[in-house]
This record gives C-alpha cells, structure tokens and sequence, in this order.
C-alpha cells in the first residue's frame, strides 16, 4: 500500500486486523498494489501534472492514479469513486487515504486528473500496462483460480459454502 513514514494505526486499522477473513476486493486491491510499479508510472504522469504555482496544490500524482484504477476497475462514476473511498475500508486502504489527516479528492479533481491522462494519451498506455503486468503475473501461477487458490482448494469452497446452513 502507500507507505507513509511512520503512519500511526488508526482504531479502523486496528479493528479490521481482527476479521477473520478479507474480502475479495480487499485481496485483489493488495495484489494490483505488489504489481504495479508506482514509482514509474507516477514518473510517466509527472511531466504533464500541474504544479501548483497557482490555485489550490494539487494532489499526489499516486493518489490520484490509484483512484482512477478504483474506478475503471469497479466501473464507477466520478462521484460514486470519492463515495467508494468513504465507504470502503479496502478502497481507502488502497489509496492510502488517512481521514484524520486529510480529505478525499472530490469528483471534480478526479475528473480533471482522468480528462488529463486522457488528453495526454497515458489512459491507453497504463490499461495497456495493467493488461500486461496482469498477464505476465497470472501467468506465472497458471493452474490457479482468481481467487489465489489451485482448482481442488476452490472446489472445496465451495462444498463447504453448499453444506453450511444459512442465516
């Protein structure tokens, strides 16, 4: 995830330690955060990202990417990305969002950022990228499912889910 220097455990962070399993969001988000080269990506953004020099800083370039992938990736709109990322402990874990220390980007900034990897062509480059980098990953555990576990692992799952009473 985004590492921060010396980032305090929040009461959500240390509540969410004890569930007894993650969802699958929750693991997809934290395999696209292993393969994903950040730095280098951030470094193709850089040259065509704003300054500041006037108006309001702008946001982390990192950030920024991570809550546009957010939202190709779960198909949402501006507005319903921001709203992910208040709702979801996965989504704002994987953004690196700390509540108690600063604010979502609202629909408009992501907007702007999106119309400008779009405007500079990077939007085709990093799907291009993330196809590749997904191909090239998955690729290596050829035999296994979606969700990390080999065919008879799954297949037990799902047994287990069939044979236990719901509620």
């Amino acid at each position: 995830m985004v590492v921060q220097a010396m980032k305090q455990e929040t009461f959500t962070d240390i509540e969410y330690s004890f569930r007894k399993k993650k969802t699958r969001r929750e693991e997809f988000l934290e395999i696209m955060d292993e393969i994903i080269p950040w730095d280098e990506w951030v470094g193709v953004i850089e040259p065509y990202y704003p300054k500041g020099k006037r108006g309001r800083p702008p946001m982390g370039i990192e950030k920024m990417l991570r809550m546009c992938l957010l939202q190709i990736w779960f198909n949402l709109s501006d507005p319903a990305t921001e709203d992910a990322i208040y709702d979801s402990y996965a989504m704002r874990k994987f953004t690196g969002i700390d509540f108690m220390a600063e604010a979502v980007p609202d629909e408009t900034t992501l907007c702007k950022f999106r119309h400008l990897l779009e405007a500079n062509g990077l939007n085709k480059l990093f799907f291009d990228a993330i196809n590749r980098v997904m191909v090239k990953n998955w690729a290596h555990d050829e035999g296994r499912h979606h969700c990390g576990r080999n065919h008879h692992q799954c297949s037990q799952l799902h047994e287990e889910r069939r044979e236990s009473p719901r509620s």
